[in-house]
């Protein structure tokens, strides 16, 4: 959407002045005429625009007239309220067609700011005179330019590129009024070391004959290094205003007088045209085929996002439900107080129990961690469950804040009741303290050595055997920790026969004995053999994929670069073709048959490729290249020369059927090559829209100029496809040149003649047509008996359908 950059008003706030007073009093100039241009219509104008804009009656008014729309009443009362209110309706109106409003509000205006009045005035400007211009869209700027161009290129020394410079000298002003009056400007008169006499005679002839405001001093021009670019563009679009209507008039009565001229005609084009349409609808049928490839690409990314939403949150269910598990109990068994009536010894076991539930209790930290992070992916990844999720592990986190403050209470009462020294036997302790991380390394061993591998490199499953060998390297530092542990049990067992002391049996600090640490040694030592094997026939199995992939890639590598190329290569010849339609075909064919000369490859590739699917391999670094992408590329390939070819057949037979001549097809191919930009073979509404006014159509975002271009597109894009193709444009400009249409067609360009009224006189058709063309038609219609009827008034609507009814015939 467009939106506001007035760069040099944001220099005068800052506080500079010199040149930039000069530009802002230009604009001021500039656009008090173009809106004196509107509001005279309807019999009112303003003096100083920032001050007669304030209470909002006149902007509504202005925006009613350029626009042909209505806008809410406006509040006649004479407070801040209420020309606020006004404004507001008439931003909130520009808002409406599209427009982003940057930093403008009715305060603002109403408080008389220039800046913001002139910044909203070109806001208008933009969208209702010069077509949606903005820095980001500039399509409509780009087509002005080059209507511009266009009516300026026979003129020596008129060569325009921008709206600034190329105007200043002034011929560019003259030479757009003598292309299309050149009775009001002696043009070879004119010379180029004389800008102000230029610019002061098309200022004045078109002030004078062609009803356009002088919005222009021709000394702010000549004086300034590089005139603004804004008043520039809002004057010439009074231009373009101006003559698309005369040249609207003009093609409405060329297209009646080749009607007339070739009336006979008409039904052997029209069958013509029925099948050229046939191709309109092959052309929308790929369309969709494109799209529904499009639409199955978009359900199997999203089936894979739900697939990571399901993992992620049985994931989060399981983690948390596994913590909450854990946690039963612990909130109750640190709140007793079972230390109060507890022996010495008590007391002493009490303590270290809790040492190792806070060891336990940090060792769970990371479980909440992961739990906090999967439910902040799922946040991230918008599952629809988020609440609920977020509500758990809210509880999760709450209560495991709990369990730490407590925990720590515990601690601090325990130790404020400890009062004897340490008696507890350290070798209970120490056995307890060494036992528990082995029995964990001993435990992660066994289900490491026992872990399922999935594995697609051989890189991946050469990594995996390296980490087994460091493990193995670790094994006799474990072992001498192993004997370490026991030696310490063993050194239990002779201090409570050197002392006669009964052993309970039971380690107060840990449940684990001597001979479960023996069995799962064991049990390491027999599963260290059992992953070497495992191991070796998997690096066996990836080496062998590995050669499928480098055989797959050496192909792919090479087919997959050649698709894009003569892929390019085909938009490129589609572009620059030169020479007869028909030498253009036979190129486009020899080129076809090379293409199909390399399908052997393609075969090729497709067999390298079953052996990939059959060893089950999903990835291949070696290429960027998938088999389904070779295919797509290889069948778009296809279907694009096939296209292409076909295109230029249907060129030949419209031009054949329609009379085209070459060098009007070239003319058109340059002209839709022009706009587009990315090379599609198709142009978006927007790059339509330029083009058109390029050629000269007044397809402006009045409530007409919208009609007109509405009406255009549904008969180049009748499927709502939003892109108009090179065949479907031909068709267009065909008719337009040749005006082969429909007797509708034919009664719209007498209602323009008419001046839109239902009716059309003897004055004016003589004025608009040849002689034998004028009174042809006024012979023959019959006198109109409408309401609005006046003497003489001619009824050119069924005259309109009585003729095309004898074409028909």
């Amino acid at each position: 959407m467009p939106s506001i950059q007035f760069e040099c008003l944001e220099r005068l706030r800052t506080g500079l002045n010199g040149p930039y007073i000069l530009h802002l009093e230009l604009l001021q100039k500039t656009f008090t005429a173009w809106c004196n241009s509107h509001l005279r219509k309807a019999g009112t104008q303003i003096e100083v625009i920032e001050e007669d804009f304030r209470d909002g009656l006149k902007l509504m008014l202005l925006l009613e007239v350029i626009s042909g729309e209505r806008l809410p009443k406006p509040e006649r009362g004479k407070m801040r309220v209420h020309k606020i209110n006004n404004v507001n309706k008439a931003l909130d109106f520009i808002a409406s067609k599209g427009v982003k409003l940057v930093s403008i509000g009715a305060e603002e205006i109403v408080d008389g700011n220039v800046k913001m009045t002139l910044g909203m005035i070109w806001t208008i400007i933009l969208r209702f005179a010069i077509q949606d211009i903005s820095v980001e869209e500039t399509s409509a700027k780009e087509g002005l330019l080059l209507w511009c161009q266009r009516k300026t290129a026979p003129y020596k020394n008129v060569n325009v590129q921008n709206f600034h410079i190329s105007w200043k000298d002034g011929l560019a002003f003259n030479a757009l009024i003598h292309r299309h009056r050149p009775e009001l400007i002696d043009y070879d008169k004119l010379r180029k070391d004389d800008p102000l006499t230029n610019l002061n005679n098309a200022f004045e002839v078109a002030e004078k004959y062609l009803d356009i405001p002088k919005m222009l001093d021709a000394e702010d021009i000549v004086n300034t290094a590089r005139p603004d670019e804004k008043a520039i563009m809002t004057y010439v679009s009074c231009f373009y205003h101006a003559f698309s209507g005369a040249q609207k008039a003009e093609t409405a009565a060329n297209r009646i007088c080749k009607v007339l001229a070739v009336n006979q005609e008409n039904e052997h084009l029209m069958e013509d045209y029925e099948k050229l349409a046939s191709d309109d609808i092959n052309n929308a049928w790929q369309g969709l085929e494109q799209a529904e490839k499009g639409y199955e690409e978009w359900l199997l990314n999203e089936i894979r996002r739900l697939e990571r939403l399901d993992h992620l949150a049985e994931k989060f269910r399981q983690k948390a439900t596994i913590h909450e598990d854990w946690t039963k109990g612990k909130e109750a068994m640190l709140t007793q107080k079972d230390y109060e009536m507890a022996t010495l010894a008590d007391i002493k076991a009490l303590l270290k129990k809790h040492e190792a539930f806070e060891s336990d209790l940090a060792a769970h930290q990371d479980r909440v961690e992961q739990i906090a992070a999967i439910a902040q992916e799922l946040n991230d990844l918008d599952y629809y469950d988020s609440p609920n999720v977020n509500a758990r592990c809210q509880t999760i986190c709450d209560h495991w804040d709990t369990l730490g403050s407590l925990t720590q209470s515990r601690r601090d009462a325990l130790e404020r009741t400890e009062k004897l020294q340490e008696t507890i036997d350290q070798l209970y302790l120490e056995y307890a303290k060494r036992a528990a991380p082995f029995n964990n390394w001993m435990e992660g061993a066994m289900e490491d050595l026992q872990d399922m591998f999935i594995v697609h490199t051989t890189e991946e499953i050469q990594g995996l055997i390296a980490a087994h060998e460091q493990f193995k390297a670790t094994l006799p530092d474990a072992d001498k920790e192993r004997e370490a542990i026991l030696g310490i049990h063993n050194e239990m067992m002779k201090i409570a026969q050197s002392y006669d002391i009964k052993l309970s049996g039971v380690n107060p600090y840990t449940s684990i004995t001597s001979q479960s640490i023996d069995d799962k040694w064991d049990k390491v030592q027999q599963l260290v053999p059992a992953r070497d094997q495992a191991l070796q026939a998997e690096f066996n199995k990836q080496q062998s994929n590995e050669h499928l992939r480098q055989q797959f890639a050496s192909t792919a590598n090479i087919v997959g670069p050649w698709i894009q190329t003569k892929m390019q290569e085909i938009g490129r010849i589609s572009i620059e073709m030169h020479g007869t339609l028909e030498d253009q075909l036979n190129q486009l064919k020899q080129y076809e048959n090379s293409i199909i000369n390399y399908k052997p490859n393609i075969e090729k590739l497709e067999q390298d490729h079953q052996l990939i699917q059959e060893a089950l391999i999903f990835d291949n670094k070696h290429t960027n290249y998938t088999m389904e992408h070779i295919r797509v590329g290889w069948e778009q390939l296809l279907t694009t020369i096939a296209r292409t070819i076909n295109e230029v057949e249907n060129q030949i037979l419209t031009r054949d059927a329609k009379g085209i001549s070459q060098e009007q097809l070239n003319e058109f191919r340059s002209s839709f090559n022009h706009f587009d930009k990315d090379h599609t073979g198709k142009l978006g509404p927007e790059e339509f829209k330029a083009c058109l006014i390029s050629l000269g159509y007044d397809v402006g975002n009045d409530q007409q100029g919208e009609a007109e271009f509405a009406r255009i597109m549904s008969v180049v894009a009748p499927n709502n496809t939003e892109e108009v193709s090179f065949q479907a444009f031909i068709d267009f400009m065909s008719r337009e040149t040749t005006d082969t249409d429909t007797a509708e067609q034919v009664m719209a360009s007498f209602k323009i003649l008419a001046g839109d009224k239902s009716y059309i006189t003897a004055e004016e058709l003589r004025r608009e047509l040849p002689p034998d063309q004028a009174e042809y038609c006024i012979a023959r219609m019959a006198p109109y008996r409408g309401a609005d009827a006046v003497p003489g008034a001619l009824d050119y609507m069924s005259f309109s359908t009585a003729l095309y009814g004898e074409s028909d015939l």
